[in-house]
């Protein structure tokens, strides 16, 4: 693997930072609102807040295109430090809101940040490395989910949600810093950029974004049968749900760092298509009933980032550079939105059982898949 150029770095970096910051607050978040009020409700809502923003990326998209994108980063990471200091005012169950209003700024931090990074990324790092790095990211990412989580949970035993609120905050801070440090090139004058979509190139990236919303929903849609085949079928604890999701995190590490040799070799359609046949594979695994093929399926299901790599690195090669902020956070919200319907249906399919709904998301994976990769080997009619 060749080494990362100095602005790759600072991107893997800023995503190290990021990642693990929002994991540990994804969960302590939850936690702090369950033990100020002892509602498991109230504290599933912090999650409704932080997903809320991604309904508006077309809009706040295009407020990015608008905006000196390096700026708006740096910006956008200084603002959200100074709101998860307020979480340092929480004190009882009346100041829980303090916590939904920062869950929700989390949540368009998001928004802005990834509009911005997927057009600062082309313009500050060769047209041919945007699927490598786009998938060391990707790793780093899912690095942070397997550290982040343990780390703000025993954090938060020891000192409580305000030592996981300041040291959350201060890791937007230095990740300002790096961006600030970035090498971008200016808008518009950048030799590799294309100003107009070809077709082949516009149905390439509607099948990556297609393959991947519907691989993002289905993982949304299984959440719950997989807690089924944990505890009912397996007869395990529920705490080995866990294992489950460290072995999916070991499997997107190394997914991330092989995608941008895939992409190389065969392109974003067929690294999208790939990922989503090895997650049905994963998902129909876990409906065996031995615990150790179960783990494997979730290795398996570790192939999942590579529909989102396949998408986000489609985005940035064949859209005009000018367009790419509004573009971006489009594509997000295709692509994450189905959560807000797939994650309820998935609780209603538990009603049939764990496997059933494994099954039925591995499905809805094989015919995307097989109906992507025919439409895109079909000739085009310009």
């Amino acid at each position: 693997m060749a080494p990362m150029s100095r602005n790759a770095t600072l991107f893997v970096a800023v995503s190290v930072l990021s990642g693990f910051g929002s994991s540990a607050m994804a969960l302590v978040s939850g936690i702090w609102i369950l033990d100020l009020t002892g509602s498991p409700g109230l504290a599933g809502l912090a999650g409704f807040c932080v997903y809320a923003p991604t309904l508006a990326g077309p809009w706040l998209g295009a407020l990015v295109d608008r905006l000196p994108r390096r700026p708006l980063a740096v910006g956008t990471n200084l603002g959200l430090a100074v709101l998860l200091g307020a979480l340092l005012a929480v004190r009882d169950p009346g100041d829980a809101w303090l916590i939904y209003v920062v869950s929700f700024g989390y949540g368009l931090s998001y928004v802005l940040l990834d509009a911005a990074e997927s057009a600062l990324v082309p313009a500050a790092v060769p047209p041919g490395d945007l699927g490598a790095i786009n998938g060391r990211r990707s790793s780093a990412q899912e690095g942070m989910k397997l550290v982040a989580p343990l780390a703000g949970a025993a954090l938060y035993a020891w000192q409580g949600g305000h030592a996981v609120a300041g040291l959350s905050a201060g890791l937007p801070v230095i990740g300002a810093v790096l961006y600030g440090l970035l090498h971008v090139r200016e808008p518009g004058r950048s030799p590799h950029r294309r100003e107009k979509m070809a077709l082949p190139a516009s149905r390439e990236l509607r099948i990556t974004v297609l393959v991947a919303a519907v691989a993002i929903g289905v993982s949304a849609l299984t959440t719950a049968p997989q807690y089924a085949v944990v505890t009912r079928d397996l007869g395990l604890p529920s705490a080995f749900v866990g294992v489950l999701t460290s072995g999916q995190g070991a499997g997107s590490i190394v997914a991330g760092l092989l995608a941008g040799r895939v992409i190389a070799r065969r392109g974003v359609v067929f690294l999208g298509v790939t990922g989503a046949l090895i997650y049905a594979a994963g998902l129909l695994l876990k409906c065996l009933p031995w615990t150790p093929v179960v783990v494997a399926g979730a290795v398996l299901n570790g192939a999942l980032p590579w529909t989102l790599i396949a998408a986000v690195t489609a985005v940035q090669t064949q859209v005009p550079e000018r367009l790419l902020g509004r573009a971006s956070a489009t594509a997000n919200t295709l692509m994450f939105g189905p959560i807000v319907l797939a994650n309820p249906a998935g609780s209603a399919l538990v009603a049939l059982g764990g496997r059933p709904g494994l099954a039925i998301g591995a499905a809805l994976c094989v015919v995307t898949a097989g109906f992507s990769r025919t439409r895109s080997r079909q000739p085009d009619h310009a």
